[in-house]
Protein backbone atom coordinates (compact mmCIF):
# COMPACT_ATOMS: atom_id res chain seq x y z
CA UNK A 1 0.00 0.00 0.00
CA UNK A 2 2.91 2.29 -0.53
CA UNK A 3 2.06 5.84 -0.67
CA UNK A 4 -1.77 5.10 0.34
CA UNK A 5 -2.85 6.62 3.42
CA UNK A 6 -6.73 5.48 3.96
CA UNK A 7 -7.87 1.94 4.53
CA UNK A 8 -11.24 0.58 4.13
CA UNK A 9 -12.06 -1.99 7.11
CA UNK A 10 -15.50 -4.21 5.82
CA UNK A 11 -16.80 -5.44 9.33
CA UNK A 12 -18.75 -9.27 9.47
CA UNK A 13 -20.14 -9.63 5.76
CA UNK A 14 -20.31 -13.65 6.33
CA UNK A 15 -23.00 -15.31 5.33
CA UNK A 16 -24.88 -15.90 8.35
CA UNK A 17 -24.48 -12.46 9.71
CA UNK A 18 -25.85 -10.61 6.64
CA UNK A 19 -28.64 -13.13 6.28
CA UNK A 20 -30.22 -11.47 9.77
CA UNK A 21 -32.76 -8.99 9.74
CA UNK A 22 -31.33 -5.40 9.26
CA UNK A 23 -32.51 -1.70 9.52
CA UNK A 24 -33.06 0.92 8.04
CA UNK A 25 -31.76 -1.03 4.97
CA UNK A 26 -31.15 -5.10 4.21
CA UNK A 27 -28.24 -7.23 4.32
CA UNK A 28 -27.83 -7.38 0.70
CA UNK A 29 -28.12 -3.94 0.55
CA UNK A 30 -25.08 -3.36 2.56
CA UNK A 31 -23.62 -5.81 0.72
CA UNK A 32 -23.63 -3.49 -1.97
CA UNK A 33 -22.63 -1.13 -0.72
CA UNK A 34 -19.68 -2.00 0.63
CA UNK A 35 -19.07 -3.94 -2.34
CA UNK A 36 -18.99 -0.50 -4.31
CA UNK A 37 -16.72 1.15 -1.19
CA UNK A 38 -14.04 -2.33 -1.87
CA UNK A 39 -14.16 -1.42 -5.30
CA UNK A 40 -13.47 2.52 -5.00
CA UNK A 41 -10.49 1.17 -2.77
CA UNK A 42 -9.00 -1.70 -4.31
CA UNK A 43 -9.02 0.31 -7.89
CA UNK A 44 -6.69 2.71 -5.76
CA UNK A 45 -4.93 0.05 -4.16
CA UNK A 46 -6.02 -3.69 -3.02
CA UNK A 47 -3.66 -3.79 0.16
CA UNK A 48 -5.82 -0.69 1.22
CA UNK A 49 -8.63 -3.58 1.71
CA UNK A 50 -9.23 -4.90 5.39
CA UNK A 51 -11.89 -7.64 5.67
CA UNK A 52 -12.53 -8.62 9.15
CA UNK A 53 -14.58 -11.90 10.00
CA UNK A 54 -15.85 -13.01 13.54
CA UNK A 55 -15.24 -16.50 14.64
CA UNK A 56 -15.52 -17.96 17.90
CA UNK A 57 -12.72 -18.58 19.52
CA UNK A 58 -13.86 -22.28 20.93
CA UNK A 59 -14.35 -22.87 17.18
CA UNK A 60 -18.26 -23.83 18.24
CA UNK A 61 -19.09 -22.10 15.28
CA UNK A 62 -17.48 -24.53 12.52
CA UNK A 63 -14.39 -22.21 12.31
CA UNK A 64 -13.29 -20.34 9.66
CA UNK A 65 -14.57 -23.70 7.08
CA UNK A 66 -18.18 -23.23 8.01
CA UNK A 67 -19.99 -22.12 5.39
CA UNK A 68 -22.05 -19.78 7.37
CA UNK A 69 -18.35 -18.29 8.23
CA UNK A 70 -17.72 -17.71 4.92
CA UNK A 71 -17.67 -14.32 3.40
CA UNK A 72 -20.50 -13.56 0.94
CA UNK A 73 -19.17 -13.98 -2.51
CA UNK A 74 -19.65 -10.35 -3.61
CA UNK A 75 -16.65 -9.32 -0.86
CA UNK A 76 -14.57 -12.42 -0.73
CA UNK A 77 -10.88 -12.16 -0.33
CA UNK A 78 -8.84 -11.02 -3.49
CA UNK A 79 -5.19 -11.04 -4.00
CA UNK A 80 -3.53 -8.31 -1.85
CA UNK A 81 -6.41 -7.48 0.32
CA UNK A 82 -6.16 -8.55 3.87
CA UNK A 83 -8.69 -10.78 6.26
CA UNK A 84 -8.40 -10.01 9.79
CA UNK A 85 -10.00 -12.90 12.67
CA UNK A 86 -11.85 -11.23 15.34
CA UNK A 87 -12.86 -13.09 17.96
CA UNK A 88 -14.88 -10.24 19.75
CA UNK A 89 -16.59 -6.99 18.71
CA UNK A 90 -13.58 -4.66 17.95
CA UNK A 91 -11.68 -5.55 15.05
CA UNK A 92 -8.56 -4.23 17.00
CA UNK A 93 -8.91 -6.33 20.40
CA UNK A 94 -6.57 -9.70 19.94
CA UNK A 95 -5.56 -9.01 16.13
CA UNK A 96 -3.16 -7.55 14.09
CA UNK A 97 -4.98 -4.59 12.68
CA UNK A 98 -3.67 -1.68 14.06
CA UNK A 99 0.32 -2.94 13.41
CA UNK A 100 -0.79 -4.19 9.57
CA UNK A 101 -2.32 -0.38 9.19
CA UNK A 102 0.69 1.09 11.00
CA UNK A 103 3.47 -0.44 9.01
CA UNK A 104 0.77 0.20 5.75
CA UNK A 105 1.39 4.12 6.80
CA UNK A 106 -2.36 4.31 7.43
CA UNK A 107 -3.47 7.57 9.07
CA UNK A 108 -7.44 7.23 8.52
CA UNK A 109 -9.84 4.51 7.89
CA UNK A 110 -13.03 3.63 6.61
CA UNK A 111 -15.30 1.54 8.51
CA UNK A 112 -18.07 -0.28 7.04
CA UNK A 113 -20.17 -3.40 7.38
CA UNK A 114 -22.42 -5.20 10.02
CA UNK A 115 -23.60 -4.22 12.09
CA UNK A 116 -23.77 -0.56 12.86
CA UNK A 117 -24.56 -0.61 17.05
CA UNK A 118 -21.93 -3.75 17.65
CA UNK A 119 -19.04 -4.94 15.39
CA UNK A 120 -18.57 -1.27 13.14
CA UNK A 121 -19.29 0.85 16.62
CA UNK A 122 -16.98 -1.19 18.33
CA UNK A 123 -14.06 -0.82 15.79
CA UNK A 124 -14.93 3.02 14.72
CA UNK A 125 -14.77 3.61 18.47
CA UNK A 126 -11.17 1.81 18.87
CA UNK A 127 -10.00 3.11 16.14
CA UNK A 128 -10.43 6.61 17.04
CA UNK A 129 -8.88 6.06 20.70
CA UNK A 130 -5.62 4.93 18.79
CA UNK A 131 -5.62 7.95 16.80
CA UNK A 132 -7.23 7.09 13.06
CA UNK A 133 -9.04 9.47 11.53
CA UNK A 134 -12.21 7.43 11.32
CA UNK A 135 -14.99 7.77 9.08
CA UNK A 136 -18.27 5.56 8.98
CA UNK A 137 -19.89 5.20 5.78
CA UNK A 138 -23.60 5.09 6.93
CA UNK A 139 -25.34 3.75 4.17
CA UNK A 140 -23.00 0.59 3.99
CA UNK A 141 -23.86 -0.21 7.49
CA UNK A 142 -27.30 -1.50 9.18
CA UNK A 143 -28.47 -2.46 12.90
CA UNK A 144 -30.94 -4.46 14.44
CA UNK A 145 -33.59 -1.65 14.41
CA UNK A 146 -33.53 1.85 12.08
CA UNK A 147 -33.46 3.92 16.04
CA UNK A 148 -30.40 1.45 17.25
CA UNK A 149 -28.78 2.36 13.90
CA UNK A 150 -29.29 6.37 13.93
CA UNK A 151 -28.34 5.89 18.11
CA UNK A 152 -24.82 4.35 17.11
CA UNK A 153 -24.32 6.65 14.22
CA UNK A 154 -25.06 9.93 16.51
CA UNK A 155 -22.65 8.32 19.71
CA UNK A 156 -19.69 7.99 17.32
CA UNK A 157 -20.17 11.20 15.72
CA UNK A 158 -19.82 12.32 19.68
CA UNK A 159 -16.37 10.72 19.93
CA UNK A 160 -15.24 12.40 16.78
CA UNK A 161 -16.07 9.98 14.16
CA UNK A 162 -17.14 11.10 10.45
CA UNK A 163 -20.07 9.84 9.31
CA UNK A 164 -21.59 10.22 5.76
CA UNK A 165 -22.92 8.24 2.30
CA UNK A 166 -21.20 5.76 0.76
CA UNK A 167 -19.51 8.44 -2.22
CA UNK A 168 -18.00 10.61 0.70
CA UNK A 169 -16.25 7.93 2.07
CA UNK A 170 -14.30 6.68 -1.11
CA UNK A 171 -11.03 7.19 -1.48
Amino acid sequence: MSGARTALVLIDLQHWIVGMPWAPTGGSAVVAACAALRESFAAADPESVVLVRYLRADGRDGGAGAPANQLVPALAPRPGEHLVTKHGLDAFEGTDLHARLQGLGVTRVVVAGLSTAHGVAATAARAVALGYETVVAEDATASQSAAEHRHALARLAGLGVLTGPVEHAAP
